[in-house]
């Protein structure tokens, strides 16, 4: 069954990217005012790096079940694992866009200034790099997934852009978790 056209799937993808690129460097860059979020109770604000670190581990978790699932031919489970990863990731994306905005900025480390510059900082750059690469990879094999029947994925590079994204997913979740024992585990 066919979701998306095929001839479709390059043009979405750039579509798809270049949107939730623009909306990320919105609100990253400070350019989504407070008054677009919805309020919210302090302690929902405070609590979000903590279900972040959650769902980042699921999100490891089912990136890790669906590789495997692929590589022994259970693709009913290897689809409800990624498309499962696929919700997990969107999921912390729009947690941790809200608290940007609704936090009015990043938080500052709390740590002393040579792991801020020689740790902190380098595995923030690394695991933010790898998680914007990750977005158009990502997006094309979700949409040739959803454009071709499954008995003709062999045939695309579905296979291919998969595994890519699923390497900068599971690097990119990883060194998020990192990132939050850094700031709210070990300092």
């Amino acid at each position: 069954m066919e979701y998306v056209p095929r001839e479709r799937v390059r043009p979405l993808t750039v579509a798809l990217s270049v949107v939730s690129l623009a909306i990320v460097f919105a609100a990253a860059g400070g350019r989504v005012p407070r008054s677009m979020v919805p309020g919210a109770p302090e302690w929902f604000i405070e609590s979000i790096p903590h279900l972040n670190v959650a769902i980042s581990a699921a999100a490891i978790a089912t990136i890790a079940v669906g590789w495997r699932a692929i590589r022994r031919g259970r693709v009913d489970r290897h689809r409800v694992a990624m498309v499962t990863s696929f919700g997990l990731f969107a999921t912390f994306l729009t947690l941790y866009l809200y608290r940007l905005v609704a936090t009015g900025g990043p938080q500052e480390f709390p740590g002393p200034e040579t792991v801020y510059q020689f740790v902190y900082l380098p595995t923030l750059a690394i695991h933010i790099l790898l998680a914007i690469a990750c977005i158009p990879v990502l997006y094309y094999a979700l949409l040739q997934a959803l454009a071709y029947p499954i008995a003709e994925l062999p045939r695309t590079s579905h296979a291919r852009f998969g595994r890519i994204a699923a390497t900068l997913w599971l690097i990119s979740f990883s060194l998020g978790i990192v990132v939050y024992g850094l700031l709210h585990v070990a300092y």
